[in-house]
């Protein structure tokens, strides 16, 4: 149980092209996630950002690993000074004109357990925010 990944699923009410717009385009990505610097939506693309937890800032390193345009996003996620690698994974399914993504974080297990940062519970609440309400709000919005 302990080494499980955090799995999120939603549907939103936006067609595929648009949710994958949201999620490889940096202008569209600080609307709902994190205003990174630089992002290239290609294999071997290397980005960080900062982002933090009860006022302490970590920096966020993170490599995609896999791109399959419309369908799927991967890519590593660590953090600068400390041990542990993890995956996350967005998947895009269309359904009619509604997108089932689904997002896959592995490897949380592996972050320093000591800190309560880096606690499942912190990734599941941030996810969820992210996922299930900021990203659904932006593509849901009406142009």
């Amino acid at each position: 149980m302990k080494n499980q990944p955090f799995v999120i699923e939603r549907t939103y009410n936006a067609p595929v092209e648009k949710v994958w717009k949201a999620i490889t385009d940096k202008n569209e990505m600080k609307q709902w996630y994190f205003d990174l610097s630089e992002f290239n939506p290609e294999k071997g693309f290397e980005f960080s950002f900062d982002a933090g937890d009860k006022g302490i800032m970590y920096r966020h390193l993170c490599k995609i690993t896999e791109v399959i345009p419309n369908k799927k996003l991967s890519y590593t996620w660590r953090y600068r000074d400390y041990q542990g690698d993890s995956h996350v994974t967005f998947e895009l399914f269309a359904e009619g004109d509604q997108t089932r993504l689904k997002l896959t974080h592995e490897g949380l297990e592996t972050f320093p357990q000591n800190n309560p940062s880096f606690a499942k519970e912190n990734f599941s609440a941030g996810w969820t925010q992210i996922i299930g309400k900021n990203l659904k709000e932006y593509v849901e919005k009406t142009a």
